[in-house]
């Protein structure tokens, strides 16, 4: 058995979500920050709270599952990929938790309004960046951004110019369009800015090999040295996330079982549409103890 771990980013946040956190943990976020983390829905409307809540989320799922196994591989989506640092060894949770807020500090000041991320099922990439084409100006910029599965794509830009190429999406026969629950233009060339600050952060933090497979979001492709993960940390901003591509590494690697952590199953389902063979485990909707007792049944075959 070779088993994945999953991170997901933003966008399955919640309010309550935070309940079985250790409350040394949630103290340590504001020690580090000074941010205080409230667990309430009118807060997840700010960035900042939503990217420490789903880092300090993750710290404590991987400290769970620590418990019972390590990972073969592991796979962050977007703000996902902290957690997967952390849980391959890469930097420490406190390092997380600093390069963490600095992120998402400079990606609110940059976009503070007008900007974010939305999806498009039922059409494929070539027939979306046709769209985008269309689309992107200066005044109103738009990008083709992630690739979550082969008929489904991300925009990322001005929320008019996004607006715009969900109709054209609409009007294409796509089978569903939405406007995603991320306040600012992702995995575009508009997080540069953010991308300059991460590099001469991490430049100072304390960086190791990871002691497993860390697959990368900027080509998909499996990362063994520390300089492949820092280029991820520090450039995931300004590249599309290529989960799709991420997913077929996995599978070549002999994955056959993976793990999704918190917050959210939207990873799970893109797997099990992709690989319905593989043996898949959400965190969000089982306890622990059930883990550790499949992971042992599937483990002894």
């Amino acid at each position: 058995m070779r088993t994945l771990w999953i991170f997901p980013g933003q966008g399955g946040q919640k309010s309550g979500m935070l309940k079985n956190v250790p409350s040394e943990m949630i103290q340590r976020v504001k020690e580090l920050t000074g941010v205080e983390l409230r667990d309430r829905d009118v807060d997840y409307q700010d960035s900042i709270q939503i990217q420490l809540a789903i880092l300090i989320l993750q710290l404590y799922n991987v400290r769970q599952l620590k418990k019972i196994q390590e990972p073969d591989v592991v796979a962050g989506h977007s703000l996902g990929i902290f957690a997967a640092a952390v849980a391959s060894g890469v930097i420490s949770e406190d390092d997380a938790i600093k390069i963490v807020y600095l992120r998402s500090q400079k990606m609110q000041e940059s976009f503070p309004v007008g900007y974010g991320m939305g999806a498009i099922v039922g059409l494929t990439r070539k027939e979306v960046v046709a769209l985008v084409d269309k689309v992107n100006t200066e005044l109103e910029p738009i990008f083709t951004s992630n690739q979550n599965s082969e008929l489904q794509t991300v925009v990322s830009g001005s929320i008019a110019g996004i607006k715009k190429v969900l109709d054209l999406a609409k009007a294409n026969s796509a089978q569903k369009t939405v406007l995603l629950k991320v306040p600012v233009p992702s995995h575009s060339p508009l997080m540069q800015s953010v991308a300059d600050v991460l590099e001469k952060a991490l430049s100072e933090v304390e960086c190791k090999d990871p002691q497993c497979t860390y697959l990368a979001n900027f080509n998909g492709h499996a990362v063994r040295k520390v300089a492949g993960v820092k280029y991820d940390m520090i450039n995931n901003l300004t590249h599309p996330v290529y989960w799709d591509t991420m997913m077929d590494v996995a599978s070549e690697l002999g994955v056959d079982t993976s793990i999704e952590l918190m917050p959210g199953s939207t990873f799970t389902k893109l797997v099990k549409s992709k690989f319905p063979d593989f043996r898949t485990i959400t965190m969000n909707s089982m306890n622990l103890d059930d883990i550790e007792f499949l992971l042992e049944k599937w483990k002894r075959g």
